[in-house]
């Protein structure tokens, strides 16, 4: 018996199988956790996001920013889903679609397990949380995501501000607990996400600390395993765990056993693409020319 974190699939059926041939998983003994992103961007959406609800007896999951973004798609009027790439689409569209998102709807931001001693988010946790306070925060917004006014949650989501606060309150403080568990990369000491760094440690300005390394940050009794962050590979230390490593960007899909004191990574290759060359800054606006007089 065996249990399997697995990093961001991102509708990369294929990869996934591949790495559940490799572990020789067995769903009558071991189990999964997802790290989320299950769909978008490899292609094969709707075969990936079917392979893990059929696993739902076996696995937890815990939801992405690609996930909640599908949610949002399929919350959103015909007219406007056509608007949306295929591969979205396609789970939107589907037969069975409908049942795929309304269990997709009601997954968590969070897993924890003290017993086997470890904590699930798809990104990352504010410097202030602890474990306990993240859970909270977690119950908040999965109990308006799966309640009668999802819709409005779901429309307003979008958006990098403002910074978490305790004293946030209504579609802002949803917004903003959001962004923390599914979009958080670099932050400052007092917990505001840089949204616009993605590289790898190292290429972020001053004052700007991988959210596992601000100074001062909560004390946190479990480990926590993650994903999201693919520039920064496979990476361990400051009691993180983090597993995406860019399989749908031409990397590897990568699981990590949980039940076990030794450090045991599985890989499998990624798609073959190559990853997007980095979107180039636009220059700063030149300033005014002089006035006379």
């Amino acid at each position: 018996m065996a249990t399997w974190a697995i990093g961001d699939l991102q509708g990369c059926y294929d990869v996934t199988a591949r790495l559940l041939d490799t572990l020789r998983f067995d769903p009558a003994v071991d189990r999964l956790w997802f790290c989320g992103d299950l769909v978008n961007r490899g292609g094969q959406s709707l075969q990936t996001l079917r392979l893990v609800h059929s696993l739902r007896e076996v696995s937890h999951v815990v939801l992405g920013n690609h996930d909640l973004s599908l949610l949002a798609v399929g919350a959103r009027s015909p007219d406007e889903q056509r608007r949306v790439n295929p591969d979205l689409l396609a789970v939107v569209q589907a037969e069975d679609g409908p049942e795929l998102l309304d269990w997709l709807r009601r997954q968590p931001l969070v897993h924890v397990d003290r017993a086997l001693g470890w904590m699930m988010v798809h990104a990352g946790l504010a410097p202030k949380w602890t474990i306990a306070l993240a859970e909270r925060h977690a119950r908040e917004v999965e109990a308006r995501l799966r309640g009668e006014q999802y819709r409005k949650l779901l429309k307003h989501m979008y958006g990098d501000g403002p910074d978490w606060s305790p004293g946030l309150r209504g579609v802002e403080r949803d917004r903003a607990i959001i962004n923390v568990f599914t979009r958080m990369r670099y932050c400052s000491p007092r917990g505001r996400i840089a949204f616009e760094h993605k590289g790898a440690p190292g290429t972020q300005p001053a004052g700007l600390y991988p959210w596992y390394e601000v100074p001062g940050h909560a004390a946190r009794e479990l480990k926590i395993v993650c994903g999201h962050w693919s520039t920064l590979g496979l990476f361990i230390g400051h009691g993180v765990h983090a597993i995406d490593t860019g399989a749908v960007w031409g990397g590897r899909l990568t699981a990590l056993q949980l039940d076990t004191e030794e450090l045991r990574v599985v890989q499998v290759p990624g798609r073959d693409t190559p990853a997007p060359p980095p979107k180039p800054r636009k220059p700063a606006r030149p300033p005014p020319p002089p006035t006379s007089g």
